[in-house]
């Protein structure tokens, strides 16, 4: 017994490292993305362009990834997605930093994306197949609170650093985490079924039974607003600030408030699903707090700098659900599909973010008003994923030995 306890604490730390190592690489382009643009010789003009092809590429490189990923995960196992997606983002990221022309750069961010794709949800996987079902909302919130600071290291390592500097260090980190992650081992509920004739990680049986793809896309439309939150409201934040008439808003720190918040979020909710027992009622009061912060965001008129970002903070705060619906995810679906499901909806819920986006230009246009078609988007979104939240069953406490026939 405690032996099986080191495991499951080796587990935990080395998961949550991996995923700083993630979020630091994948926000590390939005921080440094004028820089290392300008470096390259582009004008303001193009950079805003290309910054928003390249951008687009990361989150394109991300849904494919999730899918990859996620057949391998259930197909190869949970490790291995584990080593093989590091690797891959680690390289990529060491790559960009000798990058002298933009298709380079659109390529290995497109790359740097498919690797990032696998990180959470096959640490995720791992950990809740490994850990007690009493124990596995709270490892989970360890895990995400911890990675989301690599969004704050990015932003502070930026300001030290030149931007080649920043991948380097990023796809350094990478590769020694790599070494710590021999002293892991494969999950049990994994190995019980690998040498069984069931269909692992066969990704077209989520379309293919309704029972399956009703639960698929729930968990798709749960974690919708979050990245309104993030994609919308923090991305461009320095819009918003001149709407609102607030000067000299940088949309960097909005985000590093924001990725802070998060990381409290992440294990407030997660402490708080265990004590309630149940993830439906931890995300609901959740979605409620990310309501009533949105709600003070559009009602800014004037105010100063500080305050905005304390909202920003807020807002992150509320957006921690993400943790609750991404476990959620790992525990509505059987072992043979559970790494399919953890590592591609999260990923999908990423590449949602252009379909956001298109549906905030079409309602502003509509409006003519900025601010306008941003709560109606944001409201439209909310609604969608209380539904599916209310829609989707309780997971709490759930044996994961299960599987899908």
């Amino acid at each position: 017994m405690q032996q099986k306890a080191g495991l499951f604490h080796i587990s935990v730390i080395v998961s949550a490292l991996g995923f700083f190592v993630d979020v630091y690489d994948l926000l590390l382009f939005s921080i440094i993305r004028r820089p290392s643009l300008t470096g390259l010789g582009l004008d303001a003009n193009a950079v805003l362009q290309k910054g928003e092809l390249i951008i687009s590429m990361q989150m394109i490189g991300l849904v494919a990834g999730g899918i990859l990923w996620g057949i391998l995960g259930d197909k190869k196992g949970r490790l291995k997605v584990l080593f093989g997606s590091i690797l891959l983002y680690s390289l990529a990221n060491i790559a960009n930093g000798f990058v002298q022309t933009i298709p380079q750069y659109v390529v290995l961010r497109f790359i740097a994306g498919v690797g990032l794709a696998g990180e959470l949800g096959a640490g995720i996987t791992l950990v809740n197949e490994l850990l007690p079902k009493e124990k596995r909302g709270v490892a989970s919130a360890m895990i995400a609170s911890f990675g989301i600071l690599g969004a704050v290291t990015a932003f502070f390592i930026n300001a030290l650093f030149d931007w080649r500097t920043c991948y380097f260090i990023g796809g350094g980190m990478g590769l020694i985490l790599l070494i710590l992650r021999i002293s892991l081992s494969e999950s049990g509920l994994y190995k019980k079924i690998t040498n069984s004739d069931l269909q692992r990680g066969n990704f077209l049986m989520f379309f293919t039974r309704k029972d399956l793809f009703l639960r698929y896309i729930k968990c798709i439309l749960i974690g919708l607003p979050a990245w309104y939150v993030i994609g919308v409201l923090i991305t461009f934040a320095d819009q918003f600030g001149k709407a609102f008439g607030i000067a000299n808003i940088d949309p960097a720190r909005a985000v590093v408030f924001q990725y802070s918040g998060i990381a409290l979020g992440d294990m407030t909710v997660g402490l708080l699903s265990q004590w309630l027992k149940s993830r439906k009622k931890a995300l609901l009061l959740f979605y409620a707090v990310t309501i009533i912060f949105c709600t003070i965001y559009f009602l800014q008129d004037g105010g100063s700098a500080s305050g905005f970002y304390a909202i920003c903070f807020g807002l992150g705060f509320g957006t921690g659900f993400s943790v609750v619906y991404i476990t959620w995810s790992a525990e509505l679906f059987g072992t043979n599909l559970r790494a399919s499901a953890a590592i591609s909806i999260p990923n999908m819920v990423r590449g949602a973010l252009p379909l956001i986006l298109l549906l905030f230009q079409l309602l502003r246009s509509i409006t003519g008003n900025y601010i306008t078609g941003a709560w109606i988007t944001g409201s439209i979104l909310m609604s969608i994923a209380i539904i599916a939240a209310i829609k989707t069953r309780e997971t709490f406490g759930r044996d994961l030995n299960f599987v899908e026939k």
